[in-house]
C-alpha cells in the first residue's frame, strides 16, 4: 500500500506539533481529502482533536504496547482508501521508553512507516542558531528523512528572513512560518488537554481556527508533495478479524462501553476487535443514561475523567445500582483506570459503584510511564500468565492499590502487584493495546456469551 505520508515532528514538548498536526489534517480535509489521523504513542487526547479535523478515527501508533512489528500494519488498517496519512509524534523527535533507546519514539515510528519527517520549531528565542539546532536533528540518525521545517512562533518579518537564510545555508526546506499569536483556545487541565468529547463544539471552533493558522503559514501543496515520496510500504493491514469467531453464530452478546464526558479514553481497535469476536458492541453514558444498555452481557469502563464528574457519577444511583447488580451476578467487567475509579466504594468521598473493596482519591502525585506485566489471576480479559505491555497515567490512588486477586504484577521499570479480579471483574489502572494481543478480545466476548 501506498498512501502519502508525513509525521510531524519537533525538537521537544511544547513546540506546537499538536497545534501544526490538528491544522494540517483539517486544511488538508477542507480540501477534500480523505486524511488518516495518527499520534505516535499511548495519548487518548490528541487523537480526539485529530476524529473532529479529519472526521475518521484517530489512532493511536506505539511501538511499546504493540510492537515494531504491528506499526506498519495498524497503520495501513487505518489510513486504508486515504488521500494523506499525517503522524502526529510524541515529545522530542528522538525521545522514547525510558532506557529503550529509540523504542516508542517519533524516530522509531516515522522509520518503520518509511515517512518524511517534517520539524516544527519553537524558534521565538532564537535566529541563526536554529541552522544548528536542525542540522544536529537531521544528522543524528541518517536513516530519518528529514524533508523540512515549519517555524513556529515567529515574531517579525525581520526574523523570519533571518530564520529563512540560516536554513537556507543548512539546505534544509522551510514549509511553513507561523506567526506569534495568542493561542487557539484548547484548555487544559492535569492530565493534559481537555477532551473533545466535553466541550464539543469549543473544539469545532478551536480546530476550525487551527486550520486557518495553517493555510495562512505553510505551504500545503509543497508539503503534499513531500508526502507523496513516501515509498510504498511492504505489509499488510492488521486485522480484527480472527481466524475462528470467539461466538460462532446465534445472536450476538451486547458489550455496553462506557462513554460520554467522563469516559473517553480507548483505542478504535478494541470495539474492531469486540465486534469481529462476534459482540455487539453499544454505548452508553454512565453522566446520563440510568440503566446499562438493553440485554448487556459484558460492560467494559475504558480511561476518562471521573474524577472531574464525581458528584454527578454519584448523583446517578439507579445506574451505579444497576453496575453493582451486574458485577455481583457475575457478569464479565473490564476496568481501566477511570473504570477503576467507577467501581471503587468511593471517589474523592463521592460514593461510586461499590463493587470493589477500595477508596479511591485525588493525589499530587502523577503517575505516568510504560509498564511490562502479567496476568497474576485468571479472569473473564486474561488467563493467569498473559504478558501485556501497557502505561499508566493518572493522579489518582486506590487504598488499597490491589486486592486479594490482583490483576497484573508489573516486571518492568518496578515490580509491584496491581488492579482487582473478582468474580467477572478485572479492573486496574493499566491501560493496553488489544490489538498487541487480540485473545483479551476473543476471550472476553465468550465470557459475555456465556453470561448471556
Amino acid at each position: 500500500m501506498n498512501v502519502p505520508r508525513l509525521v510531524i515532528a519537533a525538537p521537544s514538548s511544547g513546540s506546537g506539533k499538536t497545534t501544526v498536526a490538528t491544522g494540517l489534517m483539517a486544511a488538508f480535509a477542507e480540501r477534500g481529502l480523505a486524511v488518516s489521523p495518527h499520534k505516535a504513542g499511548p495519548d487518548y487526547i490528541d487523537p480526539g482533536y485529530h476524529a473532529l479535523a479529519t472526521g475518521r478515527p484517530g489512532r493511536n501508533l506505539d511501538a511499546f504496547m504493540c510492537g515494531p512489528e504491528l506499526v506498519g500494519p495498524l497503520f495501513a488498517h487505518g489510513s486504508a482508501g486515504c488521500d494523506l496519512a499525517v503522524v502526529e509524534g510524541v515529545m522530542g523527535l528522538y525521545d522514547g521508553a525510558a532506557g529503550r533507546g529509540e523504542l516508542a519514539s517519533t524516530a522509531q515510528v516515522a522509520k518503520l512507516l518509511r515517512a518524511p519527517v517534517v520539524l516544527v520549531v519553537d524558534a521565538s528565542s532564537q535566529s541563526r542558531s536554529v541552522a544548528a539546532l536542525v542540522h544536529g536533528f537531521a544528522s543524528f540518525d541518517p536513516q530519518v528523512r528529514l524533508g523540512g521545517v515549519i517555524l513556529n512562533k515567529v515574531g517579525s518579518d525581520r526574523h523570519e528572513v533571518m530564520l529563512r537564510e540560516a536554513l537556507e545555508e543548512a539546505g534544509m526546506p522551510v514549509l511553513g512560518v507561523m506567526r506569534r499569536a495568542p493561542q487557539v483556545a484548547t484548555p487544559s487541565r492535569h492530565l493534559g488537554l481537555v477532551p473533545v468529547a466535553e466541550r464539543r463544539a469549543d473544539a469545532l471552533a478551536a480546530v476550525a481556527a487551527l486550520a486557518g493558522q495553517v493555510r495562512a503559514g505553510c505551504d500545503l501543496d509543497a508539503l503534499m508533495a513531500l508526502a507523496r515520496t513516501a515509498p510504498a510500504l511492504d505489509c499488510a493491514p492488521w486485522s480484527p478479524a480472527p481466524a475462528e469467531p470467539a461466538v460462532p453464530g446465534g445472536r450476538r452478546p451486547v458489550v455496553a462501553v462506557a462513554g460520554g464526558a467522563a469516559f473517553t479514553f480507548s483505542y478504535a481497535e478494541h470495539a474492531e476487535l469486540l465486534t469481529a469476536a462476534g459482540a455487539e458492541v453499544v454505548t452508553f453514558d454512565p453522566l446520563r443514561d440510568e440503566a446499562l444498555p438493553e440485554g448487556t452481557a459484558g460492560l467494559v469502563i475504558g480511561g476518562g475523567f471521573p474524577e472531574v464528574y464525581a458528584p454527578e457519577l454519584s448523583a446517578n444511583e439507579p445506574l451505579r445500582a444497576a453496575v453493582a447488580d451486574f458485577a455481583a451476578a457475575g457478569g464479565p467487567v473490564a476496568a481501566e483506570c477511570a473504570g477503576l475509579l467507577y467501581l471503587a466504594r468511593s471517589l474523592d468521598g463521592k460514593p461510586m459503584c461499590g463493587v470493589l473493596d477500595a477508596d479511591a482519591r485525588m493525589s499530587e502525585r502523577l503517575t505516568l510511564g510504560y509498564r511490562e506485566a502479567v496476568a497474576v489471576s485468571d479472569s473473564a480479559l486474561a488467563v493467569a500468565g498473559t504478558r501485556m505491555r501497557g502505561h499508566e497515567f493518572h493522579r489518582t490512588v486506590t487504598d488499597p492499590g490491589a486486592g486479594d486477586a490482583p490483576a497484573w504484577g508489573f516486571v518492568h521499570p518496578e515490580r509491584r502487584v496491581e488492579g482487582f479480579v473478582r468474580q467477572g471483574v478485572h479492573a486496574s489502572y493499566l491501560h493496553t493495546h488489544w490489538a498487541a494481543e487480540p485473545s483479551v478480545a476473543r476471550r472476553f466476548t465468550r465470557a459475555a456469551a456465556a453470561y448471556r
